[in-house]
């Protein structure tokens, strides 16, 4: 995966090699205060912010097909969005004695 080159550079003044731990940046540098599918847009243009985002386009068919349906069509990734939010919303973590809170996430239980 290659950044768009203009964006790399945007992002390595921004990032230094070592400090800047408290430096922030928009995930969405098109639209950043509002709520819409500029963000896969970016993707297709090689501007994810995130490398784990910038892979849904560059990884494989089923994700880049996903990536460029929501960059092409707004309305539809609004819909997919409420229903994930939905399902979401209908998860039941465990709780108290059931559920379990990591210190270490990559911890692989026996």
């Amino acid at each position: 995966m290659t950044l768009e080159q203009s964006f790399a550079a945007n992002l390595r003044q921004r990032c230094p090699r070592s400090g800047g731990d408290q430096n922030l940046s928009v995930l969405d540098i098109v639209s950043a205060a509002k709520f819409d599918n500029s963000y896969f847009k970016n993707l297709i243009e090689n501007m994810g912010l995130l490398n784990s985002d910038q892979v849904l386009f560059s990884s494989n068919d089923k994700s880049r097909d996903l990536v460029k349906k929501y960059a092409e069509d707004q309305e539809e990734f609004f819909e997919q969005f409420a229903e994930s939010m939905i399902k979401m919303g209908n998860i039941s973590p465990l709780t108290g004695s059931s559920g379990e809170i990591r210190k270490d996430c990559r911890k692989i239980n026996s």
